[in-house]
């Protein structure tokens, strides 16, 4: 396992007086964790049980079709050639970058359930995008937080036996992947980084949560990830509330050509706020960061709240169809799209 090249250079968040131990993981260094546990300095409180079972006997959940049946999308190039950029929109968070001869995903999850098991769980009510089998060979996996929708361990086992990827993930997730069989973890705290070949990878904060049972909440770290190249940066900003983070974000790195901002999620705000931005926050976060170009992820595949399948879609058109000036990518679930390739002149302005 690989541990990270620390850059801290005077955020916002703050010290912490008692170091981070829990069991076998310490990390007296950070200064987002405390007696075991992280947290997000300067985030509104995460609501608690009683607001969980408030929530619970009071919802007005949007009813979600059975299942949605969207044509997959054609299988990705194999690899790009240097310099130039693609995506691909699985669904969910998941996603797949292509950088050049670099191919790159984000929380991969093609598993009926996000759950620990098949047969309970919050179901897919759609396909993913692409076939599996139809993926480029997977090199780097890059791994927000432990939450079953987006740390999903039949999909790792599958990369793992068919490409052997390199996983970056938040501190504390590396044991897990360990049982899973990987070899090459790069672990890293906000602000750390690793190269990898052509790109240099960057653990950045993100507003949110971890658990995988009852009795394990923030025990591991949470994230997003800027991936730093020579054509442009790459944001893929995890699962996410909204925050004062976005604005150290764009504080330390010039503007990115592509931030990939979720928007699901995200009903009742009262009691999702803290931990998941809806539309609003992110053409908020859009606004702040400046990328060349945005694109909408985390909706329309499972029901994690009370909002509708596509509710968070059309509520983010109907908000860019008021302010044409941003610049917003919204891909179908396989659909691919390559972007231009851009000079330094222009990735130089983009903070005029």
């Amino acid at each position: 396992m690989i541990t990270g090249t620390h850059e801290f250079t005077g955020s916002s968040l703050r010290k912490m007086a008692v170091p981070c131990i829990h069991r076998s993981m310490r990390w007296p260094d950070s200064d987002h964790c405390q007696n075991g546990g992280f947290f997000t300095p300067h985030a509104p409180q995460q609501p608690g049980f009683r607001a969980i079972l408030e929530w619970l006997t009071h919802r007005e959940k949007t009813a979600w079709p059975k299942w949605i049946s969207t044509p997959r999308g054609a299988p990705p190039p194999e690899r790009l050639a240097a310099g130039e950029l693609r995506v691909t929109f699985v669904n969910h968070a998941t996603v797949l970058l292509q950088i050049g001869e670099l191919n790159v995903i984000t929380d991969p999850i093609w598993s009926d359930r996000a759950s620990p098991v098949q047969f309970a769980g919050p179901r897919r009510h759609r396909a993913p995008g692409i076939r599996f089998e139809d993926l480029p060979p997977i090199d780097v996996v890059l791994l927000s937080h432990n939450h079953y929708d987006h740390l999903d361990t039949r999909t790792l086992r599958r990369l793992r036996r068919r490409d052997a990827p390199t996983i970056y993930c938040p501190l504390g997730v590396a044991a897990r992947l360990r049982r899973l069989g990987f070899h090459s973890i790069v672990e890293l705290d906000w602000w750390q980084h690793q190269p990898f070949r052509e790109v240099v990878i960057h653990c950045v904060p993100a507003q949110h949560f971890s658990a995988r049972g009852l009795f394990d909440r923030n025990r591991t770290l949470w994230c997003g990830w800027h991936i730093e190249s020579a054509n442009g940066g790459i944001l893929f900003a995890g699962d996410t509330g909204f925050g004062p983070h976005f604005a150290e974000i764009a504080a330390r790195f010039p503007a990115p050509r592509l931030a990939l901002l979720p928007i699901g999620a995200y009903r009742p705000r009262w009691f999702m706020g803290p931990v998941h931005m809806g539309p609003e926050e992110a053409l908020e976060a859009h606004g702040i960061l400046k990328p060349l170009a945005s694109m909408p992820i985390h909706y329309g595949t499972f029901s994690l709240a009370d909002d509708g399948e596509s509710e968070p879609i059309d509520h983010l058109r109907s908000l860019l169809a008021e302010r044409p000036e941003q610049a917003w990518r919204l891909l179908q679930e396989g659909q691919g799209w390559t972007i231009p390739t851009l000079t330094s002149k222009v990735l130089s302005s983009t903070r005029d």
